[in-house]
């Protein structure tokens, strides 16, 4: 399978710290982002006390584009988000993508450097963004989940912090060109185990498929308040 790397990026160099640059360059740009969230969105982030101090992995709810750029508000904290693998196609795009913490992923394959980058990611201490719908969906049922979100979460030992948000299909719908101001609201839920096997052992997939199902349910009761509170119509 071909791959698009980043110049610069090595799998190897992932688990590393983000340079001082790195930092200001993300606090600037996620600074940014959420005051415009504020204004634009009168954007309402809950449960931020569930999310943990060490690494874990979020898991939003996907209705918009938009949806990465509100992942960004729920902490200062840097995290790291798997990206297209066609935007490092341009490689000042590519560039300035890789400084926030992105790297790319060929998505509808199994995309074993991904998985990598996702491991040495979250073993250097920061979160990590992971859609479990695995792409933008529509509509107010969340379907069945892919395992890879579990399934990275238990290689790495991490919790899943899932989280519903409320708004951003009306904001900007799948096909829209522009972003709508609308009220937004997010909502973290409590942090899920990772799923764990026998005295060590890498998990069973049953568990690890367990995990997923409850990612949903969870997911989905967060959606679902969520949107009620952003008062998004049919929620």
């Amino acid at each position: 399978m071909a791959d698009v790397e980043p110049r610069g990026t090595a799998t190897a160099d992932l688990g590393r710290p983000p340079t001082a640059a790195e930092r200001w360059l993300y606090r600037g740009v996620r600074g940014l982002v959420a005051l415009i969230a504020a204004v634009w969105f009168r954007l309402e982030v809950r449960g931020r006390e569930h999310l943990p101090e060490g690494p874990f992995v979020l898991a939003p709810v996907h209705r918009s584009n938009i949806d990465f750029l509100l992942a960004a508000c729920v902490t200062p904290r840097r995290m790291r988000y798997m990206g297209k693998h066609t935007i490092w196609r341009y490689p000042t795009l590519g560039r300035f993508f890789t400084a926030l913490g992105a790297f790319p992923v060929h998505r509808g394959s199994a995309d074993r450097e991904a998985l990598r980058r996702c491991e040495a990611s979250l073993s250097g201490g920061e979160p990590l963004v992971m859609f479990p719908e695995g792409t933008r969906r529509s509509g107010p049922v969340v379907e069945e989940l892919f395992d890879g979100t579990a399934f990275v979460a238990a290689r790495a030992g991490v919790p899943i912090v899932p989280m519903g948000i409320g708004g951003s299909e009306a904001a900007m719908p799948r096909g829209a060109k522009w972003i709508r101001p609308a009220k937004i609201v997010v909502i973290l839920g409590e942090p899920l185990p990772a799923p764990v096997g026998e005295e060590g052992a890498r998990p069973p997939r049953r568990a690890v498929r367990e995990t997923t199902e409850r990612l949903r349910e969870v997911v989905q009761a967060l959606f679902d308040e969520a949107q009620r509170a952003a008062g998004t119509p049919n929620a």
